[in-house]
């Protein structure tokens, strides 16, 4: 990889280079959260990933640029089976993390203004307080007093979820091969919150572990992620595009619990300075999930899956024909979840 410009998609089969990623999508001209991420994680490997729309002659100094065409030109069945022109296009930056030996890799957006703390902990071992609760959490209640709410949390729980703040048990370490970390200023809240509230946020400092059936969505927007459930990534392609990773959590969320592992909900490491976005055109993206949400959880809970982690992929396929025979996801999704376990097969080979 290049100190800066466009990568060379050879270098992604070459011997590894790197042990930390970070990986972002734009379709910008480079932002100032792109350019303080390359001042800040000079230690880093950060990978850009660019769509059709994404200007021609974009360059960051201390990043590397995968333009369409080079993604296009990489290994592996994945790449040419994307769609353009959709976020979900992320999968493609962390094909070429992982083909580069990446030990962590984290991602983010290019509107996030990264603080000095941002990738600042970088450690599977988290001490942090437990919630063991079944069903819907609002995780935002012990990060603010503040009416807000995540992404994805079902509309009908919203209300009940400021009814009753749910306690936490003892700290302990947990192990946490996901991490979401929050984000100050506008963080990620759905279209109706939006569109019904003003005001940026700022989150109280903390660390919380998500307990077996304890559910909140997660976002990709500050996230890290370790090896073992790098399958998990998988972002679908034929779904809304506020709704991709929100999915991808629920998906996540069951494969991690089956097989005993944790997610943790993490302090502010960025403030987002958010895109200009068409709020109706957000709400409109975003009513499937309104519509579906609860019943996808469901879907996915009822499912038997092993709990041995090195079925992790296998688990992650048969949630997408789960969703697949639900009707929520539609068929043509499947080839493209069989070419990204495909490709990460082939990369565990070349190792």
């Amino acid at each position: 990889m290049g100190a800066h410009g466009n990568a060379d998609p050879r270098s992604f089969v070459e011997k590894p280079v790197t042990t930390k990623a970070i990986v972002i999508t734009t379709i910008n001209s480079p932002t100032a959260g792109i350019r303080k991420i390359a001042q800040l994680c000079q230690g880093w490997s950060i990978i850009v990933v660019g769509d059709k729309k994404t200007p021609a002659d974009w360059k960051c100094a201390g990043t590397d640029f995968l333009a369409f065409a080079s993604q296009c030109a990489m290994p592996g069945r994945f790449p040419v089976l994307c769609p353009p022109n959709h976020y979900a296009r992320k999968n493609i930056g962390y094909l070429a993390a992982i083909r580069l030996g990446a030990k962590v890799l984290a991602e983010t957006d290019d509107d996030n203004l990264p603080y000095d703390s941002f990738l600042g902990t970088v450690d599977r071992r988290v001490p942090a307080r437990l919630i063991e609760k079944k069903g819907w959490e609002n995780v935002y209640r012990h990060f603010t007093d503040a009416r807000i709410w995540p992404r994805g949390l079902p509309l009908q729980e919203i209300n009940s979820s400021f009814r009753d703040k749910s306690v936490l048990g003892p700290e302990g370490v947990y192990d946490c091969p996901v991490q979401q970390f929050l984000a100050d200023g506008d963080p990620d809240v759905d279209a109706v919150y939006r569109l019904t509230t003003e005001g940026d946020i700022k989150f109280k400092p903390g660390d919380i572990v998500m307990g077996t059936e304890t559910y909140c969505p997660f976002n990709s927007q500050n996230t890290i992620w370790w090896p073992e459930v790098y399958p998990l990534l998988y972002l679908p392609s034929h779904v809304s595009f506020r709704m991709t990773d929100i999915w991808r959590s629920f998906v996540a969320q069951i494969c991690l619990y089956k097989a005993r592992m944790k997610l943790a909900f993490r302090s502010a490491t960025v403030v987002q300075v958010r895109n200009e976005h068409n709020l109706l055109r957000d709400f409109s993206d975003e009513v499937p999930g309104y519509l579906h949400n609860d019943k996808i959880m469901n879907l996915l809970g009822r499912l038997e899956l092993s709990p041995d982690r090195v079925n992790i992929g296998k688990n992650l396929l048969k949630c997408y024909e789960e969703l697949v025979r639900g009707r929520f996801v539609p068929e043509v999704e499947l080839p493209l979840v069989s070419a990204w376990l495909d490709d990460l097969s082939e990369i565990a080979r070349a190792r």
